[in-house]
């Protein structure tokens, strides 16, 4: 079983604590099998809600899948305790903000998307269901009377 972090790089305005929220946040990636090489051609989410037995009675992992080219049975599973938030003072660096546990999988690819939160980082104004998909949001904090947005948002995945 190999550790991948997800490390998270953006452009933070007068906004902290951006972090995915609930149980039920989706994680969305692309997936490579680590025997045969083959890459997911679409999209996958994991959840930290799903929760699948593992072949023998090894414990259970977000999601078990089935290669379709070599049929390798592979996980991959959230590791919880390692989810951390990406604050003003990790603005446009990388971060690691969750890890995975994977057997026989490699995450090659990540799509934010809605279920983001964050904070206004001189207000503490709350700012819920942002959508990162496009890689940018923006909004206006009323207490501060100051824009707020989050901008060029990429990431990486890095071996831990």
């Amino acid at each position: 079983m190999v550790k991948f972090g997800l490390q998270f790089k953006a452009t933070l305005e007068n906004i902290t604590n951006l972090r995915p929220v609930g149980d039920d946040f989706r994680w969305f990636l692309k997936l490579k099998c680590g025997n045969c090489g083959e890459v997911s051609d679409r999209w996958q989410y994991i959840t930290l809600m799903d929760s699948v037995p593992l072949k023998g009675g090894r414990g259970s992992a977000s999601m078990v899948q089935k290669c379709k080219l070599c049929s390798r049975e592979n996980s991959i599973d959230i590791l919880r305790d390692t989810m951390k938030p990406y604050n003003a003072e990790d603005n446009e660096q990388f971060k690691t903000i969750v890890q995975f546990e994977c057997r026989g999988l490699e995450p090659v690819d990540f799509q934010p998307q809605a279920g983001f939160a964050a904070e206004g980082a001189e207000s503490g104004t709350r700012f819920n269901e942002i959508n990162l998909q496009e890689k940018d949001w923006n909004d206006y904090d009323e207490k501060v009377k100051e824009s707020v947005g989050i901008y060029e948002v990429t990431h990486r995945f890095v071996k831990c």
